[in-house]
């Protein structure tokens, strides 16, 4: 990664800068225009990584004073470990940030914030066909070969 590139925690400021990060994120898993998230979602999320109490932080790669990335990161208990683990679960750099070695750099940093507040593991998933993405993931991390299921509980 280039020195001018900064990874640091979002702050209250950063909101208009990770906006576009968090839509662009969002995009490239199908979430815009008619399947966007609520505003409401996108609100609750940013008081999170705010809010001290809640175990959510978002980092940010900041480069001469703009956002090129962003990480989000929540910490949790675990069955199947004494200490707290975290998941990364959002992982975004704008295209032209991208083999720059940024996104490795907050995933480092994550690293970094996870082990100082107690967690002994940090995981993470991204869909099968993000090839980009898994050549980086698979440098830096190991596939454990656990396949994901989701379902929605209707409110």
């Amino acid at each position: 990664m280039r020195d001018d590139v900064v990874i640091r925690e979002a702050d209250a400021g950063d909101y208009q800068g990770w906006l576009p990060l968090w839509e662009g994120y969002n995009a490239f898993y199908g979430r815009e225009g008619e399947t966007a998230l609520p505003e409401a979602i996108t609100r609750q999320t940013w008081a999170r990584f705010l809010d001290g109490a809640e175990p959510m932080t978002a980092l940010v790669a900041e480069r001469e004073g703009r956002l090129i990335g962003l990480a989000h990161a929540i910490r949790h208990r675990s069955s199947t470990r004494l200490a707290d683990v975290c998941y990364l679960q959002d992982l975004f750099t704008l295209p032209e940030a991208r083999g720059r070695g940024v996104a490795r750099a907050l995933i480092d940093a994550v690293c970094r914030l996870a082990k100082a507040t107690g967690c002994d593991r940090v995981y993470w998933q991204t869909h099968q066909t993000n090839h980009t993405a898994r050549a980086l993931y698979d440098k830096v991390a190991e596939h454990k070969g656990f396949i994901v299921y989701g379902r929605d509980l209707p409110m």
